[in-house]
């Protein structure tokens, strides 16, 4: 599993729970670091904040999915922003290749819940 979140606390606690529940995760703080890193490992999915601080995360994820060996990775976006309240841009960032697209304040719990289905459901396929 694959975070790209600019929230410290957040990508870490995330980590942390995870790593209870004996799923390993790694992170990045940036689209730049995630880049580099996802070209190294191959996530079973990707959880990615829409604001980071160098790029846009519906960019991001196009430019993930042109990776080849993340073309089928699941993406879940994150985002605390009201602005993506819209239907219509919850459907670009679905657009842009995410599988899921939820409302922070999220707890992990939740969060974990979403990981989840999606991956049951990327099994089904």
């Amino acid at each position: 599993m694959f975070i790209i979140e600019d929230d410290d606390h957040f990508r870490e606690t995330f980590i942390d729970v995870m790593s209870l529940k004996g799923v390993e995760v790694t992170g990045a703080r940036t689209g730049d670091e995630a880049i580099k890193a996802l070209k190294q490992t191959k996530p079973s999915i990707i959880i990615m904040d829409v604001q980071l601080p160098d790029v846009h995360g519906f960019d991001l994820c196009r430019k993930v999915k042109r990776i080849d060996a993340q073309k089928d990775t699941p993406v879940i976006f994150v985002s605390a922003s009201t602005q993506y309240a819209d239907p219509r841009d919850r459907v670009e960032g679905l657009m842009a290749g995410a599988k899921q697209f939820l409302p922070k304040p999220i707890s992990v719990e939740k969060l974990w819940g979403e990981i989840e289905l999606v991956l049951a459901n990327e099994t089904k396929h």
